[in-house]
This record gives structure tokens, sequence and C-alpha cells, in this order.
């Protein structure tokens, strides 16, 4: 697991693209993590050199949503041969400790997908607290023995709640059956087959 100078460091070796923090930045997530550290008595960083200048996006398009929702970007998948995946890439926490690592790239908290267990998931949220419960392999394990995979995800989540924390996950068992299960307010999420249309729920746990 490589994170900071060595995560770039590993980058550059690989001959990836490389881009300027710049090229990331918009005006609303900077003040987010503006307001995120003030109101927690943090230092603020200086304006990232060759940011747009603060009146450069104000015409930009709000977010259709309020800004409580997480940047986790997760899939799971299951192939024409019955072998399943996952994968997930998340924005982080806004103002987390430097250094911080969340459940995400720890395969069985926040990424998982097991053959054997026929299920796979993938999470958002708290990652400590996915951490402290290994959510995403829990799931797969409930689902092997109880068969229920929606039930499994739900335990799971309920047992994340109970320790503080909040989030959601997607999983999907060998049969096809995708589930979600969130103690949230709202995640964006779809799904699409082979064999029939996308269906896709924009927000909010009743959709």
């Amino acid at each position: 697991m490589l994170i900071g100078q060595g995560a770039d460091a590993f980058a550059v070796e690989q001959d990836l693209e490389q881009a300027d923090p710049s090229w990331f930045f918009t005006e609303r997530r900077w003040r987010g993590l503006v307001n995120a550290l003030e109101a927690q008595g943090l230092p603020v960083p200086e304006r990232p050199a060759g940011a747009p200048s603060a009146g450069a996006q104000a015409d930009l398009p709000a977010p259709p949503l309020n800004e409580r929702k997480f940047g986790t970007v997760g899939a799971v998948a299951l192939d024409s041969e019955g072998r399943l995946a996952a994968a997930t890439s998340t924005g982080g926490m806004t103002a987390k400790r430097w250094g911080r690592v969340g459940d995400v790239p720890v395969i069985g908290a926040g990424t998982y997908a097991s053959n054997i267990d026929g299920c796979a998931v993938s999470a958002t949220g708290s990652g400590e607290y996915f951490i402290r419960a290994t959510v995403a392999r829990d799931i797969c394990l409930r689902t092997a023995i109880s068969g229920d995979i929606q039930s499994a995800a739900d335990a799971e989540i309920r047992q994340v709640g109970e320790l503080g924390g909040d989030g959601g996950v997607i999983a999907l068992d060998v049969e096809g059956n995708v589930v979600f299960s969130l103690n949230t307010s709202g995640m964006y999420r779809g799904a699409v087959a082979s064999d029939s249309e996308a269906r896709v729920a924009i927000y909010g746990d009743e959709d």
C-alpha cells in the first residue's frame, strides 16, 4: 500500500500521466476545505499555485444535491463465466489527517470479492468504522452462510452504525442479484446487465 510521496514517485516510475494539483481545483471544493479546516481550528494552506482566481468559476452550475455525500466511486461485477470482481476509488474525506488511509484500499474492509463465497462488495463512508467491522469481507461470509446478500449487507451496515460510523455498500451475488444498504440520507447508484436496461437511483434510501 503506497501513499503520499511514495505513491507519487512510483507513479512517475511507471510513466503514468502526471497532472499539476491545480488541474483538479474547483472553487466549491476549495471553499469546503477551508470551512472544514477553520471549523477544526487547523491552519489553511496557501491557495494552489495556478488555480483559477476566486471569481473565475462563479458561473459554473451548482451541484444538483447538497454536499453531504462522499467522493467514492465503486463497482461490483459478474462476468459471463460467473466470476465476481469489485473495485473502489475514493475522493477521501474533507480535511482528513495527513497520511490517513481509509477503508477503501483495505481488502476486506471497503472492497472484497470472492467466487467461493459468491459475493462482491464495494463500500463508502466512515472508513475507520468499516475497517473495524471488516464490512466487505463479512458481507461475503454472511452471504455464503445464509444465501441472502441483502440481509448480509443490512447486518453489516447496522454494525457500522452501532460503532458510530455511517456509509453504505453496493453488493452483488453469484446469481446476479444487485443490492445496496446504507445508513445515510442517500447514495448515488446504478446497475446494468447484458440482458436488461440500465437502472439508476439518483438519491435516497426509498428509491
